[in-house]
């Protein structure tokens, strides 16, 4: 299966249920540090915030570490991640907080955003 069809799937099922599933996370920080997102906003790797391909802007995820069960809640500000097999890129902030670099991660949304670009 293509990772469009897995991305696809993986955002309608999260769509139609708050189900939790498995992803591959990773992170992303200085480079990116203080240029525009997706959504409009500044990037902040100090800030609670993520990078998902297709889930609305503003939404909010619960981040779950499988190994080290640590989680941490966050915004969807950006799109991404363009590596193959990776679902979300966490800011270096949030990455910390569950000690995940590269890490298989559950992800449960807690609300939707409105999915609105705002510039900031």
């Amino acid at each position: 299966m293509s990772y469009l069809i897995k991305s696809l799937a993986i955002t309608l099922s999260l769509l139609l249920s708050t189900s939790v599933f498995a992803a591959n996370t990773s992170y992303y920080g200085k480079k990116f540090h203080g240029k525009r997102t997706a959504s409009g906003s500044i990037f902040n790797m100090n800030s609670l915030t993520a990078a998902h391909k297709t889930l609305p802007f503003g939404t909010k995820v619960k981040v779950t570490n499988q190994k080290t069960k640590q989680s941490v809640i966050v915004k969807i500000t950006d799109r991404g991640p363009f590596i193959r097999g990776r679902i979300l890129d966490l800011s270096r902030a949030a990455a910390g907080k569950i000690n995940c670099q590269l890490c298989t991660t559950s992800l449960q949304v807690l609300s939707y955003g409105d999915g609105k670009y705002r510039r900031q």
